[in-house]
């Protein structure tokens, strides 16, 4: 690796201006934060690093005064010297005229060890932020396991019952399982509240008093655009109205930005709209000479704003001390199988959960084959050591005295004989939510148990005044034949990636789970 770094970054930033950020990744100052020293020659990576994360004198002057002076190291270039050839110059605008980059060589490459990061070639997203997924995750949760806590790639969400008792929740999902919609939710049931702390990164670390507190170690939101719209995310799209960056969406001759699923209102006839590839006069159902459909914005296009904009943002988002988390859920994209919510057993049973999470498949995972994906913890992408160390790692958690989050799973995404959704989602969320906060406070009549953990029952989800009728004996269902099918998924995955390496803990859950099925 460092041989094929040193292909390419000599003079790799010539003529351009190199930037130096010092950046926190949390609360400037505070115990769980950790900071970053990114040098760039992107104005890009700037903008939205200024966003993204806490930077400037004030990092500096906290690294200088703290005992210890560690700090991670970023390095990022675009890849593109600015040449005084005019040739040179000409070839490079020819083939790539408005984004500097070096897509035929891109290479970001991950030093744990050395507390390090090398970003080449890339111009765009987590592959140049390097504050987002590459140190917030992949360095930290090296870091985290060899200090005992956890960086995990999760929500946080503050939420308010209407008797005025208040839960912070931390969850894990795939890609475009609507972890920023459940973050900024609405809630359709009157009394409840919902706040934001963070939609995408969570660090954990239990307190001297037993309590399991997060941070969120990002400073704003790097959202994915298309299907953002007021149905699915009104708080997401009022706060990028102001103090945004928009990367690979469509705008508009009128100044506007557009993206699939924006607005079903929105008139593309009465404005001229240029696609994010610059193609102009953009519409509705273009294709390419090979039938293949031509977007307005990319599929992964984003949008990156300050978390002060948002207007349901928890007003303890910037806690140094963190918030106290009581509950984690995990879930994904599945048609069928997996019940609405359940609950785990207990913290192993749990761990056991989030190794075996499956989704369907969505734009934002590369590299995929099969239309369902192994996702454990919505990690897969950023384990930075080995899965069944991660594993351990997390079954190690529990100790004497320490006061464990619950545990639950959903699936928002049951569909039906006509592939239609069968439970609403979005706000009416909340009604699970209002489970979950039932039986953290004790309630064992609202539960059944079955062989994959503890389900509603019937009467035990407020569902009755929902505006459409739901199949709630089809949405708690538990089919021992599907879990039967899915037990053999889960074991091939889990024996197929760990080998000799799967902690005895998840070992006996999954034993336990298949003379559970057989019963």
């Amino acid at each position: 690796m460092d041989g094929c770094m040193k292909e390419r970054l000599p003079g790799c930033m010539n003529g351009r201006c190199m930037y130096i950020i010092p950046f926190s990744m949390g609360p400037v100052g505070s115990p769980l934060a950790k900071i970053g020293i990114q040098l760039t020659d992107s104005p890009y990576v700037v903008a939205s690093m200024r966003i993204m994360t806490r930077i400037g004198t004030s990092v500096l002057k906290c690294l200088n005064s703290s005992d210890s002076t560690e700090f991670v190291r970023c390095m990022h270039t675009v890849g593109r010297a600015d040449s005084t050839d005019p040739e040179q110059v000409r070839k490079a605008n020819l083939r790539l005229p408005t984004w500097a980059c070096d897509p035929d060589r891109v290479l970001i490459a991950h030093y744990p060890l050395r507390r390090e990061i090398v970003s080449y070639g890339s111009g765009y997203g987590g592959n140049s932020l390097l504050g987002k997924k590459c140190f917030a995750l992949r360095i930290a949760s090296w870091i985290g396991r060899d200090e005992g806590w956890l960086a995990e790639h999760m929500l946080i969400m503050r939420v308010k019952n209407p008797e005025g008792k208040v839960r912070y929740v931390a969850a894990a999902f795939p890609s475009a399982c609507g972890k920023t919609n459940l973050a900024m939710m609405e809630p359709s049931l009157p009394g409840w509240e919902v706040k934001c702390v963070g939609d995408d990164i969570a660090w954990m670390k239990f307190d001297s008093e037993g309590r399991l507190r997060a941070i969120n170690p990002e400073n704003g939101f790097f959202g994915v655009a298309p299907g953002t719209s007021q149905k699915t995310n009104p708080n997401a799209l009022d706060m990028v109205h102001r103090n945004t960056i928009f990367t690979n969406v469509a705008f508009t001759e009128r100044g506007d930005v557009y993206w699939e699923g924006m607005d079903p209102s929105y008139d593309l006839n009465s404005t001229k709209v240029i696609s994010w590839q610059g193609i102009p006069y953009w519409k509705q159902g273009m294709r390419t000479m090979d039938g293949d459909k031509i977007n307005a914005a990319h599929p992964n296009s984003r949008f990156c704003t300050p978390l002060s904009e948002c207007k349901v943002a928890d007003p303890l988002y910037n806690s140094a001390e963190g918030v106290p988390i009581d509950a984690i859920i995990f879930g994904g994209r599945r048609p069928d199988t997996v019940p609405l919510v359940y609950q785990s057993f207990d913290w192993a049973h749990g761990v056991f959960l989030g190794s075996a999470m499956r989704s369907e498949t969505t734009k934002a995972a590369a590299d995929v084959t099969d239309k369902m994906r192994n996702d454990p913890f919505a990690m897969r992408p950023f384990f930075s050591y080995n899965f069944g160390g991660y594993l351990q790692h997390w079954l190690d958690m529990e100790k004497t005295g320490r006061q464990m989050p619950g545990i639950f799973h959903v699936n928002w995404f049951l569909r039906g004989e006509q592939n239609e959704f069968l439970w609403p989602g979005f706000g009416e969320n909340v009604r699970i939510l209002e489970w979950m906060f039932k039986r953290l406070d004790g309630d064992d009549s609202i539960a059944r148990s079955t062989p994959i953990g503890m389900v509603p029952t019937n009467d035990g989800l407020r569902y009755s005044d929902l505006s459409k009728s739901v199949d709630m004996d089809r949405l708690l269902n538990v089919d021992p034949q599907l879990w039967s099918k899915e037990e053999e998924a889960i074991r091939s995955f889990l024996e197929g990636q760990l080998g000799t390496d799967c902690p005895a803990g998840i070992t006996a859950q999954l034993e336990s789970l298949k003379q559970r099925l057989a019963q």
